[in-house]
């Protein structure tokens, strides 16, 4: 159990964070251990053969039975266009003494393919994780990073219609937000208490965290909770159109009008429905003109949701339009992108 204690300032300070070396770290746990990460099989398909060229021997050392990573995987992501290079040079220069530190902290001891010169290893780290990241992340970024934009964008509308407890009690079974503590249940059955002290929280929304996941040492407050829409992420999805709008609209337009209750990138869209994605832009540029969707920019993405309008025109024709209804909102809590650093310590 990890407890963070919060003061006002503290609460008003929370931010939300998008790492893409925290990913690449933490996607060592589902290659260790698929059967865990079971929304996760179809990247575990498509990335099959260019992981058997990958330098296993480093990145499985990363990674242990409990599925514990060090916490120099963990940067801090400094803006909502956090670049994974200049996250790669401040892992390279990780002191000496901090890098057998968080290992030790995770392993007990420093691994043998890591001992000798740490600046030998961090390189090797470094190279790969690149390698990693060229053959197995490179041409999937772009639809997992729309899943983690919207999912930020869904908790700041959280924030703005219910408040801020019952979005941080939203975002895992396993954490617990109330009167200015929030409780995160882990693995490790140690209680720990870390008040934050104006080091500022940070809630990272990642694909390989199954509950929740925490820094295993002391570094600055941090909770990693699964990110939501990840179930539709690899597989495309046939929308039910309903007739009535589909003869107005065309079957494509009528399905984006009825997959954006949420928010999601013209990409993400593109992979659900099947469909080019240069077609879903022209098809979602017709809907916004028709005031059917409203667009909010979050870093690289332009992130669409069904306007009331839209939302009105699909409740009349019986299509059920559900949650999602309403103009979009921005991020509420965060809305920059702010700081969080540290490893986790459960999947």
């Amino acid at each position: 159990m990890l407890r963070y204690l919060l003061t006002e300032d503290d609460i008003g300070a929370i931010r939300f964070g998008i790492s893409p070396l925290t990913e690449l770290g933490l996607s060592l746990r589902a290659i260790t251990d698929p059967s865990l990460f079971p929304l996760q099989l179809g990247w575990l398909r498509r990335t099959e053969a260019a992981r058997e060229r990958l330098d296993l021997e480093t990145l499985l050392a990363l990674v242990d039975e409990r599925g514990w990573i060090p916490d120099f995987l963990n940067p801090r992501p400094a803006s909502p266009l956090t670049r994974l290079d200049d996250e790669f040079a401040a892992l390279l220069a990780t002191p000496p003494e901090v890098f057998r530190a968080e290992l030790e902290a995770v392993f007990g001891e420093v691994p043998p393919v890591f001992r000798g010169s740490p600046t030998r290893a961090l390189r090797r780290i470094e190279r790969a994780l690149r390698e990693l990241w060229a053959g197995c992340f490179e041409p999937y970024w772009p639809r997992m990073r729309a899943v983690l934009e919207a999912d930020i964008v869904y908790r700041g509308r959280q924030v703005a219609q219910s408040g801020l407890a019952p979005m941080l009690n939203g975002l895992s079974p396993r954490v617990e937000y109330e009167h200015g503590v929030l409780a995160i249940r882990l693995t490790d059955p140690t209680v720990r208490e870390r008040p934050i002290g104006g080091d500022g929280l940070t809630l990272i929304p990642t694909m390989f965290t199954r509950r929740s996941s925490a820094p295993v040492g002391d570094g600055p407050p941090m909770l990693l909770y699964p990110a939501r829409g990840q179930g539709a992420l690899w597989e495309t999805e046939p929308v039910s159109n309903p007739a009535a709008v589909a003869a107005v609209l065309g079957e494509t337009r009528a399905g984006l009008l009825a997959a954006l209750g949420e928010p999601a990138s013209s990409t993400e869209l593109a992979v659900r429905l099947g469909v080019t994605p240069s077609a879903v832009n022209q098809h979602l540029r017709v809907l916004r003109e028709a005031g059917l969707l409203t667009a909010t920019r979050y870093g690289r993405s332009v992130l669409y949701l069904r306007s009331e309008l839209g939302t009105g025109l699909l409740a009349g024709a019986g299509a059920g339009a559900g949650a999602g209804a309403g103009v979009g909102t921005g991020v509420g809590v965060g809305a920059g992108v702010g700081a969080g650093a540290g490893a986790t310590s459960a999947p």
